[in-house]
This record gives structure tokens, sequence and C-alpha cells, in this order.
């Protein structure tokens, strides 16, 4: 996007409150005429105190000081209502950025990272309040003032006039080349500067394995490699306008002295007055100070350009998941799941699922096993909707899952993640995410359910107790408990267990497994895992290898089978059912 294409659009954002916006607009025009008509005023004051014509200087000094008071307040006016009107406009651009961040799939946010999303937002946002409020208080007034200046000063002097089109021509001329000269570089600038916030964050998010492998010291020298690459983009940058600071000090300097000289030549022949002297030396002055913020303004956008752009790239960036127009919702969900002839494959990748052909009557519990990369997780990312098969269809209750609203579909979804996620919020904060209108008695149930409650209550604060950033004052098996739990007072008629219990000990498994088994019932529930033990006991398991079905059937029909499933019981991974309901609980799964 160009200069103008990144300028014209962040004020398009300003279009909301454009009644606002106009009459601010307008108030500009007003304050940027007002000092072309103070130095005409000057001059003609001087003209009268020269004569000795103090009694007509007194009418125009008293319209001056009227004028200069009536631009203070106008200013103060048009500062304050700018400045709510930018913070304003900020955080609903923050908003705005926000929820796109938040909608788009795990994708783009593995091939951004953190850092960089939040720099997106951060500083893309942070630049557009110091662009509107430029615009506003500065800029506007003083394209209006240097706009006007041109007829007024031809009006009063051709000749004088073309020293000050000198002028503007050499502040134009020089922030024109050096602008060719340095946008690229100040592409490569920002580059620098998201690297830096994404490199920061990737290490405060692993501090522990920094700290447990010794890495604090190589770290901290690839950061301090990283801001030394990020100086020597900047530097080359900051010297071209340092250049043009003095070419434009330069030319301020020459254009005062040289009307001056010519000031005085066409006084001496009669051609112009002391006062239309001053008048020029005036508009010089204004020319001069105008120029210069206008300057300042055209470097700041210059060099708040790419985070500005990287701000809008975030906000454009479409979610290949769309919400269709007559999405409708699906009322009293069965929890009857088909997959018919599903395909969908990575992007730049030989990876993901193929040709999945299955289906999951109401209540049944279907378990997926394979190894690493196999295609379990992308199967049942397919049924959520984070992302759409490329062939086939996926359906719930005889309704194509793209017909529904997405909040319909994954509201009726219950999932427990391997990696628990959780806020740095409360405990009861966490788990109410799963049913926000939950009373304390059914966040205390489900928490019993997910034997979490004894260990919640032995925290200072018990529900209230704040649990860190993802939960780091929890163990792991603490995390996946509260996760589980969550998932319980969700109570949703679909149930996902991606690998819910990973972090549990066998003992503690022992008991999450009764309280799953419970949640299960009457439930449509998938199992991903490769330890658990409900896998056994799963209606159907699938062995999925390389994104396909290589087998499907009864945990003893697999068995019979001798293929891969029979090799991973013989290997250690899986348990084999037990019959009777009480030795079943106490079954474990070994290490």
């Amino acid at each position: 996007m160009t200069l103008w294409g990144t300028y014209k659009r962040a004020l398009g954002l300003l279009v909301p409150e454009k009644w606002l916006v106009s009459g601010l607009v307008a108030s500009n025009v007003v304050i940027g005429l007002i000092p072309l008509a103070e130095a005409i005023l000057v001059g003609r004051v001087t003209d009268a105190l020269k004569e000795g014509q103090g009694t007509a200087a007194f009418p125009l000094i008293g319209f001056w000081a009227a004028l200069g008071l009536f631009s203070i307040l106008a200013s103060v006016i048009v500062a304050v209502a700018a400045d709510r009107l930018a913070h304003r406009r900020r955080l609903m651009a923050m908003s705005t950025a926000f929820e796109r961040a938040i909608n788009l799939p795990l994708s783009y946010h593995a091939r951004k990272g953190s850092g960089t999303v939040i720099r997106a937002i951060q500083q893309g946002t942070d630049c557009l309040f110091g662009l509107w409020l430029a615009f506003m208080r500065e800029h506007l007034a003083s394209l209006v003032s240097v706009a006007f200046l041109v007829p007024t000063a031809l009006s009063v002097d051709a000749r004088m006039a073309a020293v000050l089109f000198g002028l503007g021509a050499v502040y134009l001329a020089a922030n024109m080349y050096v602008f060719q000269r340095t946008i690229g570089q100040q592409a490569e600038v920002e580059r620098y500067h998201r690297d830096l916030t994404g490199r920061v964050g990737d290490v405060l998010g692993n501090v522990t394995v920094v700290q447990s492998y010794v890495r604090l010291e190589a770290e901290a020298q690839a950061l301090r490699n990283v801001m030394s690459e990020l100086l020597a983009a900047q530097y080359p940058v900051l010297t071209w306008w340092a250049f043009v600071t003095i070419i434009t000090r330069a030319a301020s300097t020459v254009t005062m002295v040289a009307i001056f000289a010519l000031g005085a030549v066409l006084v001496q022949r009669g051609e112009l007055t002391i006062g239309q002297v001053i008048t020029f030396v005036t508009f010089a002055t204004m020319l001069i100070g105008r120029l210069d913020q206008l300057s300042h303004f055209f470097l700041g956008l210059f060099n708040q350009k790419p985070a500005i752009d990287a701000y809008f790239d975030l906000v454009d960036t479409t979610n290949p998941v769309v919400e269709r127009p007559d999405a409708r919702a699906l009322a009293d969900v069965k929890g009857h799941v088909r997959y018919q002839d599903v395909t969908f494959q990575f992007p730049d990748s030989q990876q993901g699922v193929f040709d999945l052909d299955f289906e999951a009557k109401p209540g049944q519990t279907i378990a997926m096993v394979g190894h690493t990369g196999s295609g379990k997780t992308t199967t049942l990312a397919l049924l959520q909707r984070l992302r759409d098969p490329q062939e086939g269809s996926v359906s719930v209750d005889g309704v194509d899952i793209r017909d529904l609203k997405l909040s319909a579909l994954r509201g009726a979804i219950g999932v427990v993640f391997q990696d628990a996620g959780l806020f740095n919020r409360s405990i009861a904060e966490n788990l109410r995410i799963g049913k926000p209108t939950a009373t304390d008695a059914e966040i205390e149930r489900a928490a019993k359910l997910a034997e979490a409650h004894e260990f919640i209550m032995q925290k200072p604060e018990g529900y209230n107790f704040m649990i860190g950033e993802r939960g780091a004052s929890l163990s792991g098996g603490e995390r996946q408990r509260l996760a589980i739990a969550r998932s319980i007072l969700k109570d949703a008629p679909v149930l996902i267990l991606d690998e819910a219990t990973s972090a549990l000990d066998v003992e503690t498994e022992g008991r999450i497994k009764r309280a799953l088994d419970a949640l299960r019932k009457g439930r449509t529930t998938f199992i991903i895992a490769h330890r658990l033990s409900t896998v056994a006991n799963a209606d159907i398991i699938m062995v999925l290898e390389q994104g396909r079905i290589v087998e499907r059937g009864s945990f003893r029909e697999l068995v019979a089978q001798n293929g891969a499933f029979a090799r991973m019981v013989a290997e250690g991974g899986f348990t084999e059912p037990i019959e009777d309901d009480e030795d079943e609980a106490k079954a474990k799964t070994p290490a």
C-alpha cells in the first residue's frame, strides 16, 4: 500500500463519527486561516505606527487581539475534542483487530506468533492514534495555512512570494527524495521490530525451559543480536532524515535573509512598504513553522506506515471458515455425527486426512488411535469447523455443519484438550467459561466430578484463587482436572477428549475415568488417546495412518485382526477391556 493509501485508509476509520470530524475539519480551516490574517494585520499596524497614525492602529490592534484570543480558545476546544475522538477510535480499532485475531485459525497464529499479532494490534493502534491527533491538531491546519498562503502572498507582492515558493520547493523536494531512498529500509526496520517482539514473547512463554536448560545468556545474546541488526537497519534511515533537517534549516535561513535583502531593495525603491516586508517576514516564519510541522508529520507517518500496514494486514486477513448468511441453529441436538468422504489436506503439505467415512450414533463412543501426525486431531478439528474439508461433508443430526451457526455448532461440543488452555483468572472464572451462568453450586459439583474440589479447597481463597498465566500456579494434573470440570459444566451433547488425561498419574486417571464415564452417558464421545483406558471400551475404535482409516472395530475385533492395533496392544499401549464394572474402574493403564 502506498503512503497516501495508508494515510487515506487510516483517516477513513474516523468515518463512523463523520459529523464530529466534519466540525473539526471546519474548525481547523478557520484556525489555519487566522495566522494569515495576523500576518497582514502585523504589516498594517507597523505601517500605521510608522506614519504616526496611532489612532488608526488601535482598532487594528484590538481586532488582532480578539482574533488571537479566538484562535487560542478554538484551538483548545479542537484539541480536547480531537483527543477524545482519537481515544475512542483507537479503542474501537483495537477491538476490531482483537475480534479478528481471535477468530483466525490456529494456523495463522502458529505462522505469525503471538508476539507479532500482539505488536500488530498495540503498535498499529498506537500509530493510528498519533496520526489522528496530528491530523486534527496540526496537519490539517498547517495544510490550510500553506495552501492559502500562496494566493495571499501573491496578492501582496509576487516577487517576495517567489522567495517563499522557493523555500516550499526545497522542503518538498528534500522530503520526497529521502522518502524514495528510505521507504524500503523502514519496512525492513519494522520487520526487525516484529522479530524482536516475537522473540521476547517466545522466550517469556518458555521461561521455565530457558532456566532449566541454562539458556539465560544464550537467549539474551540472541536478543542482542536481533537488536544489533535492527540498529544497523535503522541508522541509515535516521541519517537520511537528519540530512533533510540540515537542508531545510539551511533553506529557512537563506529564505529569511533573502526576504530582508529583497524587501530592503523594494522599500528603497518605494515599491513596498516596511509593513509589507514585516508581513512577508511573518509569512516566512509561519511557512517555516508549518513546513516543519508537515515534515515531522510526514516523517512520523513514514516511520509508522509499516506498523499501520501490519494492523491493516491483520484486520484484512480472512478466515477460511466462514459462517453462511442463512446459517441456522440446531435445536435439541441428539449427537448423530456423520463423516462422508471427507478429505482435508494442509496447504503445501502431504499431510491431512483422506476419504474419511464413518458415523457416530447418539450416545456412542468413538476412539481414534494412531501415531503422531496420523490425523486424529485434524479429524476432530473438522467437526468443530476449525477447518473446512476440501471434499466431502461432516453433519450433525443430518445437517451439514456448514449450514449451522458456528456458535450453535461449537456450543453443542464439549472439549477437553491435551493442553488445558487456562486463563490468568480465578479458578471459578476459568470453570465458568464452560457455562457463564453457572451457580457456585454447579461449579462445585462439576469440580467434584472431576476430582478437583479437594485440591481447589486447599488453595488460598479456594475457587477465587488466581491460577496465573496458562495455569502456571497449578500442577499438570490440576490443570487438566480443571479442564475436565469445565467440560462437565458445559454439559454438551457431543464430547471430545483429546489426550484428556495425559498429565494425570495412574491413580488419578482411574478416578477421572469414573467421572468421564458418567459424563459420557447419553453423549456422543470422541476420544483421542495413547493410554486412556476408556479407549478399550469404546463402541468403535478407528486406527489412523497417514490420514486414512486403516482399521475399525471393537477392541477384541481389532486385536483378532493382528494388524496395526494389535501391534499397539502388544507394545503396551492399551489395556484390554474388563467386563466387570467394578474391576474396570480399578483397571490401570500400563506406563
